[in-house]
């Protein structure tokens, strides 16, 4: 059984292929189906488009918030196809990671020239 770190290198490490096949420049949709079926053919169960009810006290809304990807069960990716990742971005995912409870995500930038340039790391230490 893989770590929760093990999983996430193994997520970057695929998405680093996938990008190298395909480049820049494509819909955030192929880059998210086509990392999908690299990681599954890994071994990972990968979830997508996933429903992320919003919980206020006892209130539990849902309001259509969906989680790109969840590795594992416990890695979660948002794909983006922009120009640079922002504070924006950054935010969701930690929001995301609160909301589902997961403690490591990642967002994937494709619209860069070097997929490495394109990853950004997060850790939610807040709980849920």
């Amino acid at each position: 059984m893989e770590t929760i770190d093990e999983v996430g290198r193994s997520v970057l490490g695929a998405a680093i292929n996938v990008h190298s096949h395909l480049g820049p420049g494509l819909l955030e949709a192929a880059y998210q189906k086509c990392l999908c079926y690299e990681l599954q053919l890994q071994g990972f169960t990968v979830d997508c488009e996933v429903a992320l009810p919003l919980r206020y006290r006892d209130l539990c809304l849902d309001l259509s918030y969906r989680v790109d990807m969840i590795v594992n069960n416990c890695v979660l990716i948002e794909n983006k196809c922009v120009d640079k990742i922002i504070p924006l971005h950054e935010a969701q995912l930690l929001t995301y990671l609160r909301l589902s409870g997961l403690k490591l995500g990642y967002v994937l930038n494709w619209n860069v020239s070097l997929m490495k340039n394109g990853m950004k790391r997060m850790v939610n230490n807040l709980g849920r």
